[in-house]
């Protein structure tokens, strides 16, 4: 009886030491974890996932591994965020071209392809005039646009039918102009469109502060507004639309984490809690303060709803700049 009972209790002891393993990789998460980042290494987007990879590697012990899979206007990194497996071990920053791509035919994914995480951050464009334009503030600006024949006055920021573009769109619809009055020459990003407005070939450009903030501080352009429903803190200088021209536009360009579709429920809310506690990390503030990016918070139901309202806005937007197909 009594070895009969060891034996029992030695069964059953190797079957709870084999359960262990098992049970440790049922726990969430058990292995490193793979975010996506759909543009290139280097970019404001690439930085800021990197420092959301590295603080949530800290946060929750395993490794986050940062890959850039670019090409394809942003759609070959997005969708391999959307096709990867709802286990939350790929998830990645989708970014405000999601709302945008669909709209232009270049992909049926769309803000509904994902199981929203968390927004993190948010740039809106500011209006930016060479140094020496004779405007001395964005009223004197939004003026000589309406005075002016349309197509006369050039513009810049990114390529066509990019969210500097869709900016001014909305800012020239808001004043009840239409969309092509301010003409777009379309670059192939904020900075060289602003090396252009410093040599005198451009009227105006869209772009976020920060990217136009090296020709500022060298005192080659001004920023005369931000379309933003308040000032950005990091530029306590620059009004935003609301306050000198009584125009409630707002838009941006937005980062958030996201993963596929149908990730389980507990996996999302593990995920939005770790990018919480990293959005109220002072390493995270540190570092977007640092390099002027806008921090925004929202969970995962507001990141849907924030999503939804922004792709209604683009696709009014390409549309009144002819934009849209279908």
């Amino acid at each position: 009886m009594h070895s009969i009972t060891r034996r029992g209790l030695g069964a059953a002891g190797a079957a709870a030491l084999l359960a262990r393993p098992a049970l440790a990789q049922a726990r969430y998460p058990s292995r490193p974890i793979q975010l996506i980042v759909p543009w290139g290494a280097g970019g404001g987007t690439d930085a800021t996932a990197r420092i959301i990879g590295t603080l949530l590697e800290r946060d929750i012990g395993q490794p986050v591994n940062v890959v850039n899979r670019t090409g394809g206007s942003g759609v070959v990194g997005h969708a391999a965020i959307s096709q990867a497996q709802p286990d939350g071990y790929t998830i990645g920053m989708i970014t405000v071209e999601i709302t945008m791509m669909h709209w232009q035919g270049l992909t049926p994914l769309n803000h509904t392809s994902y199981t929203p995480i968390a927004l993190m951050n948010e740039d809106p464009p500011g209006v930016q005039v060479p140094h020496n334009a004779p405007y001395q503030d964005i009223k004197a600006l939004a003026d000589a646009i309406k005075a002016a024949p349309a197509g006369r006055l050039k513009a810049s920021g990114t390529g066509q039918g990019g969210i500097w573009h869709l900016a001014l769109v909305g800012w020239l619809q808001a004043m009840g102009l239409r969309a092509d009055h301010v003409r777009w020459v379309p670059s192939n990003g904020a900075a060289p469109a602003m090396q252009d407005l410093a040599a005198g070939g451009l009227d105006l450009v869209t772009c976020s502060v920060p990217e136009a903030r090296a020709m500022i501080d060298a005192g080659r352009a001004r920023s005369l507004a931000i379309m933003a429903p308040q000032r950005n803190p990091i530029f306590p200088n620059v009004p935003t639309l609301n306050e000198t021209l009584g125009i409630n536009y707002a838009t941006g360009a937005w980062r958030g984490i996201a993963a596929p579709l149908n990730l389980p429920r507990d996996i999302v809310q593990q995920l939005e809690a770790a990018m919480d506690r990293i959005y109220k990390a002072q390493e995270f503030k540190d570092f977007m303060s640092a390099r002027g990016f806008g921090t925004v918070w929202g969970t995962a139901e507001q990141f849907a709803a924030f999503m939804d309202r922004g792709n209604r806005a683009m696709g009014e937007a390409m549309r009144a700049a002819g934009l849209a197909r279908g």
